[in-house]
C-alpha cells in the first residue's frame, strides 16, 4: 500500500466507492481525480447535473463511472443520486469529493481511517484551521466570516465542536445512508446540512480532519444571492432540530 500518512487496518480491508456531484467541472474534474488514491478506491462515481460544458465525457474518457441528468435537480437531487449509486455497490464507505479540485483528494484514506477503525460514523475535511491560512487559499472574506457564525450556531445547538459544517469533502460509512432518509431531504445547497443534523438525531458520530482547500477562478462556488439563500436554510435547518429535540414539533428528516 502507497503511503497515505494513514493507521489503516489491512484486515477490516473496507469497500470504497467515492461520489462526485459535478457541474460544469470539465477544467477540473482530470485534476481531482488524478489525485484520488487509486490502492484505496474500489470505484469513482460522478453524476453530471445537466451541465453545460463536457464535463460527463472528460469523466468518461479518464475512467470515471457516469451519470448524467437530463435536466439539472440542483446540488442536493445531485447527491441524492450520487449515493443511490453507491449504494448499489454494496460499499463499507462512501466519500464525497467535490470535483472542482478545491479539496485534496489525496487525503481519501485519511479521512476514512477514522471510520475504518470504527472511531465515527461521519468524517469532514474542514478548511478552517485559522482565519490566516483559508483566506490565504483564496476564500473571499465575507464567505469566511458567514462560514464562522453559521459554523458557531450550529455547534451550539448540536452541542459538536467542529471547525466547518459546509465542506464538499466527506467521508460516511454506508450505515449512516441505511438509517438517515436523505432522499427527503432538500435538492438544493441545504442538504449538506440536513444529512449532518438527520445523523445526529439518529445517534450517529460526526468528526473531521483539516484539509487543505483552494479557490480559483475554475473552481465552483455560488454567488452571494445563493450563500444567502443557503445560510438562511441553515439557520431554519438548526432551529428545526431544536424544535425537534425538545419535542415540540417532529420532522420527517429527524429520528422520529
Amino acid at each position: 500500500m502507497q503511503n497515505h500518512n494513514i493507521l489503516w487496518n489491512p484486515k477490516l480491508a473496507p469497500k470504497i466507492i467515492v461520489v462526485m456531484p459535478a457541474y460544469n467541472a470539465q477544467t477540473t474534474v482530470k485534476k481531482t481525480y488524478d489525485d484520488l488514491p487509486k490502492d484505496l478506491i474500489q470505484e469513482v462515481i460522478l453524476v453530471d447535473d445537466a451541465s453545460h460544458d463536457k464535463t460527463a465525457e472528460r469523466a468518461r474518457e479518464i475512467g470515471i463511472t457516469v451519470y448524467t441528468h437530463r435536466e439539472n435537480k440542483g446540488y442536493g437531487g445531485n447527491q441524492k443520486t450520487c449515493y443511490d449509486q453507491a449504494l448499489k455497490r454494496k460499499p463499507d464507505i462512501v466519500v464525497m469529493v467535490h470535483p472542482d479540485y478545491q479539496y485534496d483528494a489525496r487525503l481519501v484514506g485519511v479521512l476514512c481511517e477514522p471510520i475504518v477503525n470504527g472511531r465515527t460514523d461521519i468524517m469532514l475535511g474542514s478548511r478552517i484551521q485559522t482565519r490566516k491560512q483559508v483566506l490565504a487559499g483564496g476564500m473571499p472574506l465575507w464567505k469566511y466570516f458567514a462560514n464562522r457564525i453559521l459554523t458557531l450556531v450550529e455547534n451550539l445547538a448540536m452541542g459538536l465542536n467542529l471547525s466547518e459544517y459546509h465542506t464538499g469533502f466527506r467521508a460516511f460509512s454506508v450505515k449512516v445512508f441505511k438509517t438517515i432518509p436523505y432522499s427527503q431531504f432538500s435538492n438544493d445547497f441545504v442538504f449538506d446540512q440536513q444529512i449532518l443534523i438527520s445523523a445526529l438525531s439518529y445517534g450517529f458520530n460526526i468528526s473531521e480532519i483539516p484539509v487543505p482547500c483552494k479557490y480559483f477562478p475554475e473552481a465552483s462556488s455560488i454567488n452571494f444571492r445563493r450563500s444567502a439563500k443557503y445560510g438562511i436554510l441553515t439557520l431554519w435547518t438548526v432551529f428545526t432540530y431544536l424544535l425537534h429535540q425538545a419535542g415540540l414539533i417532529k420532522f420527517r428528516i429527524l429520528k422520529k
